[in-house]
């Protein structure tokens, strides 16, 4: 039997359930570092669990903007993940990110506009040519058709893709995508770029094109974030470093100031995360077969 309408409007009325949107209530200060200087990148309190394994476990970062960032650690220390999620790809368990002052959750729009990515294992529109592929991403990101040529044309251009413009990108070699994938991230001319592992697979001359580019964009005021675990490399291109391990920052800052003493970036690095340096040691059966 029904309950009576008398009662029914005796009952406490319940608040209907309204989920409060991610970030909303991390109080939004300025992004300036505590000397005035301006922040591209604010992480707070940012986590991420697979199941029993936790990727990144409550990591706080400020990234200076105008510098070549690099972001280091050994393989499985979540660099991947904490670029993932900083970037919007991935939702984090918790925390919060701001990209030049624009939360990564609650503002979308403001922050894509804003960034340019290539992550690993970039999946393009393959059907395409290299032309066809910018020529869309351009028109997605709403820029004008001729502006969107004009800008395509000199990105080939310099990253040697050219004579390829018209190649489908199937057809590209892994050199070809990184330069393709990094063209498409830079046309709409962000504030922040965030490359994983961009040098990967790369020949010496496509890298030292692609590594030209970047120290351009960063020259006109841009920020760029890569992640590495090739400490030579940083060391030769970044002046603002971030080393991860199991899922923390164990160390961040200029890269003269994470180097320390020690004599190059690789032995910092291999000190902070605790390398096993016992090398070969125990395999006495490796003995070029006799």
């Amino acid at each position: 039997m029904s309950e009576p309408r008398e009662e029914r409007e005796k009952r406490p009325r319940l608040e209907p359930y309204r989920p409060v949107p991610y970030g909303k209530a991390v109080e939004e200060g300025p992004d300036t570092t505590g000397d005035g200087q301006p922040v591209a990148v604010r992480v707070r309190g940012l986590w991420k669990r697979f199941g029993e394994q936790t990727a990144v476990a409550g990591i706080d970062l400020e990234l200076p903007a105008g510098r070549f960032i690099g972001l280091v650690g050994p393989n499985g220390a979540g660099k991947t993940t904490t670029l993932s999620m900083v970037t919007g790809l991935l939702r984090p368990d918790d925390g919060i990110v701001r990209i030049v002052g624009h939360d990564v959750w609650t503002d979308p729009v403001g922050v894509k506009s804003r960034i340019g990515v290539l992550p690993e294992g970039l999946r393009l529109f393959e059907r395409l040519s290299g032309r066809e592929l910018l020529a869309y991403t351009g028109r997605l990101r709403g820029l004008p058709g001729e502006e969107v040529d004009k800008r395509a044309g000199q990105l080939l251009d310099v990253l040697d893709l050219s004579a390829s413009q018209h190649k489908l990108v199937v057809d590209y070699s892994t050199g070809m995508r990184k330069k393709i994938g990094l063209a498409a991230a830079l046309l709409h001319n962000p504030e922040v770029l965030f490359l994983d592992e961009p040098f990967e697979g790369v020949d010496p001359v496509s890298a030292q094109v692609i590594r030209g580019v970047l120290e351009r964009f960063t020259e006109s005021g841009g920020t760029v974030v890569f992640s590495s675990h090739v400490m030579e490399l940083v060391e030769s291109l970044c002046d603002w470093v971030a080393v991860m391990a199991a899922g923390r920052i164990v160390a961040h800052g200029p890269l003269a100031e994470v180097r320390g003493d020690a004599p190059s970036l690789q032995d910092a690095f291999l000190s902070l995360v605790g390398a096993d340096r016992r090398g070969g040691q125990g395999l006495d059966w490796l003995s070029g077969g006799k």
